[in-house]
């Protein structure tokens, strides 16, 4: 069976990866591209270089199956709506919403419409992350003892840096990869945050640079590095690795360690690294074209992931307080998310 997705707002950077997973895909059609009043020049021109049609908000919904929510933070909750009104299950661009009130409405609209809402997770599909899972479900680690990780990346610029459109700087846009991690291999929650953020390396109002140090509900000790940390000039756009320590063994993974160096005489870039190893985006895609046609819920559900917002809203509160903010431990659950 073929189904039909298409993306609502070409907004975040990731949209280019997901259309191109989309048009690959051998089950899936790609129906084309929509966007609000004030973006659709741009939305257009995303259109043509996909090669697919640019429709009106209503026609895709018409057309669809399901939908890859793909603007800025802020209009998650808006996007949601209007596919669980036409009945379109949805896969949901990360952070699931700006604020962790936004986030339990987006689950519990997508509930009282019986659509099934997942929130693009890639790295749970990234092959270093998968053999790491195997390896701690055969009992390699031990007793955890300790977790450290890094997300570190360019600084993205445009609406990004905008609190209103994102809901923050560097907290907000790279804690929920690592620690969706840390939550899916551990089976723990976070249970308190400790966080500082400053500006450091760019003239924006956001913060660029944070420290999370996390207790896990077992006692765990987990610290995260979320920075956007990395120059314009560097031979890569960021990392993604954690270092699990435990009783009987250590798992390390770096989820973009597959590359190799490219040297070439010109400026723009001199040298650059090239990923040659699985894409998880695909994996992503491939696993939401599988729920819409399966009719079940995405690998990561909109439920599971409010409690990655709550991690969030107490690192800035943590922030704000210079002190450990216990987390919010939500048990919203939904039938289909």
């Amino acid at each position: 069976m073929t189904v039909h997705i298409g993306i609502c707002s070409t907004a975040h950077l990731h949209a280019d990866s997901y259309a191109a997973a989309l048009s690959a895909h051998p089950n899936a059609t790609f129906v084309g591209v929509t966007e609000t009043d004030d973006a659709v020049a741009d939305a257009r021109a995303k259109a043509d270089e996909y090669g697919v049609d640019y429709r009106d908000p209503d026609d895709l919904f018409a057309a669809a199956d399901g939908v890859v929510v793909c603007s800025t933070n802020a209009d998650h909750l808006a996007w949601v709506e209007r596919a669980a009104d036409a009945g379109v299950n949805v896969l949901c661009e990360k952070p699931l919403a700006p604020s962790l009130g936004e986030a339990e409405e987006i689950v519990t609209t997508c509930r009282h419409a019986d659509v099934n809402l997942g929130v693009a997770m890639p790295l749970r599909f990234s092959q270093p992350v998968r053999n790491a899972k195997t390896a701690i479900e055969n009992g390699v680690l031990g007793n955890l003892q300790f977790l450290s990780g890094t997300n570190r990346g360019k600084m993205p610029g445009g609406w990004f840096v905008d609190d209103d459109e994102s809901g923050g700087g560097a907290v907000i846009d790279h804690t929920v990869h690592i620690l969706d991690v840390v939550r899916w291999l551990t089976g723990e929650e976070v249970e308190e945050v400790y966080a500082e953020a400053d500006t450091r390396f760019h003239d924006i109002p956001v913060e660029d640079v944070n420290l999370l140090s996390m207790t896990l509900t077992d006692g765990t000790e987990f610290v995260l590095d979320g920075s956007w940390s990395k120059p314009d000039e560097w031979d890569f756009w960021g990392d993604a690795t954690l270092r699990l320590v435990g009783t009987e063994g250590v798992v390390s993974i770096d989820c973009f360690d597959q590359t190799i160096k490219q040297t070439q005489d010109t400026d723009d870039p001199g040298i650059q690294r090239i990923f040659w190893g699985s894409n998880p985006d695909e994996g992503l895609i491939d696993d939401f074209v599988e729920s819409v046609d399966e009719d079940r819920p995405p690998a990561k559900t909109g439920a599971d992931a409010v409690n990655d917002i709550a991690v969030v809203e107490a690192a800035y509160e943590s922030i704000g307080e210079t002190e450990p903010v216990s987390v919010e431990q939500t048990e919203l659950t939904a039938p289909t998310n």
